[in-house]
């Protein structure tokens, strides 16, 4: 009677750890899956295959992302463009970020987005917002900037501002610099 009992037990344990082991299998294989669909070959091939080394851009995950925008709620929105809409998120390094959620949708698109991130990644300058990354497990590409605080080019140029006013000089300069970094 012991050794019946020995025997179920073993069994229960065996087809615990199987299922255990099937629905971990399931997960990684339908993660890759997914990088896959949303372009992550694409990027790695792009980046492989420039003078971009991969270790600059990082692939964040969606759930890190979402939890540094909380869900991408309403009160952490920048700013909203063509493009899409730019979120402040705060990672778990402590590091302050906006977060871009693009509205393309059109897997044609896909590729100008990678480009876009090969380019940016690049793009070295002081007076240019580094790229620290990208996500592409969502249905829509995410990119992670680092933050800057003091607003925008765009609010400068356009609002008067009397406690910081711009010349005609200081405007040239910023499209002459603007000009040199792109």
């Amino acid at each position: 009677m012991c050794l019946h009992n020995y025997v179920g037990l073993g069994t229960s344990i065996g087809l615990l750890l199987l299922l255990i082991s099937a629905r971990w299998g399931y997960k990684v294989i339908r993660k890759q899956r997914d990088i896959k669909r949303y372009g992550g070959l694409l990027l790695e091939k792009q980046l492989s295959s420039s003078e971009v080394s991969v270790e600059k851009i990082k692939l964040f995950k969606s759930k890190e992302l979402e939890k540094s925008t909380d869900n991408f709620s309403a009160d952490r929105i920048l700013g909203q463009g063509g493009q899409g809409t730019v979120y402040k998120g705060m990672l778990a390094d402590g590091r302050i970020v906006a977060v871009k959620k693009s509205k393309i949708v059109d897997k044609g698109k896909l590729s100008e987005f990678i480009n876009e991130v090969v380019i940016l990644s690049q793009i070295n300058h002081r007076n240019v917002v580094q790229l620290l990354g990208c996500c592409l497990e969502t249905e829509v590409p995410l990119l992670v900037y680092e933050f800057i605080s003091n607003g925008t080019i765009s609010h400068y140029i356009h609002q008067q501002n009397e406690d910081f006013p711009l010349t005609c000089k200081m405007r040239l300069g910023i499209a002459t610099e603007i000009a040199g970094a792109v």
